[in-house]
């Protein structure tokens, strides 16, 4: 009996020992080949993660690429304002002054400022200016303290029928003898100042001559000296020649035109008086001469519906040069 159990523990020894070496080499196996399947899956990530990286490299190269040619791009975008930009002066000279753009508004200010510096009876090339900035160069201003120093003791005089605060200073253009476009200057009364501006106006809207018009004081405020250069003028402190009357010149109510062609003329005692005197060629009004202002001159027209008198109309002399209020 003792044989038997010790032949069935060896035998049963024998069998556990196999299937110890059975699950130590299925152990292996199974190593091995998570092994293979790992190492597999590492080549299989790598070489994905190698195609990821390319792809990224590519992008980044494409991305380098496009960041280069995008100046270009925008260059080119930029270009065609530009072009545009080149074009536009070309196109704003060709058009009127009256349609510019801001910029030439801003360079007007500053022709505006350069012309207002200008002195009186210069020529003004007026071939670039539209017609609404040479309006603008019709205007009136108080008496400033540089023009009352400029006519102090000579066209004005301190006195109590006419203070300087009463006065204005016009600015205006001309349409000169000679064609040309000349600065003029006049001292009005203030209740007549608009009337004046919009009378010289329209003269040289419609280009009547006027030869000159500076202030008397370029003359010393000598009427006879600035009637015989055929001056326009306004205002002068004085009184009518012959009498203690005040003219009206004295209270920049009255405005002589082309003196010199059309003067001044006084019957006495069968004798004619001309003033100024060179004038004298132009007293005879049946005569036919330019500058004449007579019946249907524009000159006489306008004044006339602005309320004007013509000294042409009086009796017992004849001022032709001659409209106040």
């Amino acid at each position: 009996m003792r044989k038997r159990k010790s032949s069935a523990v060896s035998k049963r020894s024998i069998f556990a020992g196999a299937v110890c070496l059975c699950l130590l080499i299925g152990a292996a196996v199974i190593q091995q080949n998570w092994g293979k399947q790992g190492h597999e899956a590492g080549q299989e990530q790598s070489a994905e993660t190698a195609v990821l990286e390319d792809k990224k490299k590519e992008s980044a190269e494409t991305a380098d690429m496009e960041h280069m040619e995008e100046p270009s791009a925008k260059a080119s975008e930029q270009k065609e304002p530009g072009e545009q930009e080149d074009t536009k002066p070309d196109s704003d000279a060709s058009e009127n002054s009256e349609t510019s753009a801001p910029a030439q508004s801003s360079s007007r200010i500053l022709e505006l400022a350069d012309i207002q510096a200008m002195a009186a009876g210069e020529i003004l090339d007026v071939s670039a200016l539209s017609r609404e900035f040479l309006d603008s160069l019709f205007y009136s201003q108080e008496i400033s303290e540089e023009l009352r120093q400029r006519i102090w003791g000579s066209s004005y005089q301190e006195n109590n029928h006419i203070s300087l605060s009463e006065l204005r200073y016009l600015r205006v253009l001309h349409a000169g003898f000679d064609g040309e476009t000349h600065i003029g200057e006049l001292i009005v009364n203030q209740s007549i100042a608009e009337d004046i501006l919009e009378i010289m106006s329209e003269l040289y809207r419609q280009n009547y001559p006027i030869e000159k018009m500076l202030l008397i004081d370029e003359y010393g405020a000598d009427d006879e000296s600035s009637m015989s250069d055929n001056n326009t003028s306004a205002f002068n402190y004085r009184e009518i020649a012959g009498s203690s009357k005040l003219s009206r010149h004295a209270l920049g109510l009255a405005v002589d035109i082309n003196p010199r062609y059309n003067p001044y003329v006084k019957q006495k005692a069968g004798e004619v008086l001309v003033s100024p005197a060179n004038g004298g060629a132009y007293a005879d009004r049946s005569q036919e001469f330019p500058y004449k202002i007579t019946e249907g001159d524009l000159c006489l027209q306008l004044f006339s519906e602005y309320g004007f008198q013509w000294g042409g109309y009086w009796n017992s002399v004849k001022d032709y040069q001659h409209f106040e209020k």
